[in-house]
């Protein structure tokens, strides 16, 4: 019995070190085929932000497990999450892809007008499914990767499942949690920067530079989801407005 209990508290002062970690200031450069000056780099976990110079580097305060977005117009989102490897070197080196344009579409075989009655005699054969080729559907919405994670680290076998005490010790599973609750926000976030920048920086202009760092400062307001999600447009819209005249006010504030 004495054993055990030494070794629970052996398990439990292991995982909690994990969650110890110091702050760094990393050095980094963007590497790209394209322009790579002024790539925002944004520490989501600590709520950093700077950009790159025009040889791509920068420098920025990170700790152990801190998640960076590196985000610009011309490249794809990359996220890079800090490990105890770039904690031990201070240093890191991406490489973004570059947005391409889609191509124009390429039709092929008949050439579908538009007119119903017409349409119908043009498409030919019988539509490919799932079950027609042999293949399972998956009805149910994917998980991601950090949903994946948490069902791992909530779930175990045996009389007494040991994965979801560990993890419930170490604080993992807050964690897995904390990290799934902000892939929502940032996803949302993304889907909203696309659907609504331009009717929102008509009626309430704002500097290209700050663009990225203000739908951050909306994305971790209290009220973000609940005012967002699952909300019509024109709502969306009208908060948008709100919080960017608070983000404004913010801006003004701190350089005074």
């Amino acid at each position: 019995m004495e054993k055990n209990s030494l070794l629970f508290f052996s398990v439990f002062l292991f995982f909690s070190s994990i969650g110890f970690s110091q702050t760094i200031d990393l050095l980094g450069k963007v590497q790209s085929e394209s322009d790579v000056e002024n790539v925002h780099v944004i520490n989501k976990s600590a709520q950093r932000f700077t950009t790159t110079n025009k040889y791509g580097e920068f420098k920025i305060s990170v700790s152990l497990n801190d998640t960076l977005v590196f985000s610009s117009i011309q490249h794809k989102l990359l996220s890079v999450l800090i490990d105890q490897e770039i904690i031990e070197d201070k240093t890191l080196v991406v490489f973004l892809e570059e947005q391409v344009n889609e191509l124009d579409q390429v039709v092929v075989g008949k050439v579908l007008t538009g007119d119903i009655m017409s349409d119908v005699g043009n498409v030919e054969g019988e539509p490919m499914t799932s079950k027609k080729a042999g293949i399972p559907s998956y009805q149910g919405k994917p998980k991601t990767q950090s949903e994946r994670r948490l069902t791992e680290a909530t779930t175990g076998a045996g009389i007494i499942p040991l994965n979801p005490i560990l993890n419930g010790i170490s604080g993992r599973t807050k964690e897995l949690k904390q990290r799934i609750l902000l892939e929502e926000k940032e996803t949302l976030m993304y889907s909203i920067k696309a659907r609504l920048s331009e009717d929102l920086f008509s009626l309430e202009p704002l500097h290209d530079d700050f663009i990225m760092e203000y739908f951050y400062f909306v994305s971790e307001a209290e009220d973000f989801l609940e005012r967002c999600k699952s909300k019509t447009d024109i709502l969306i819209l009208e908060y948008l407005l709100v919080k960017l005249k608070a983000y404004k006010k913010n801006k003004y504030d701190n350089k005074n």
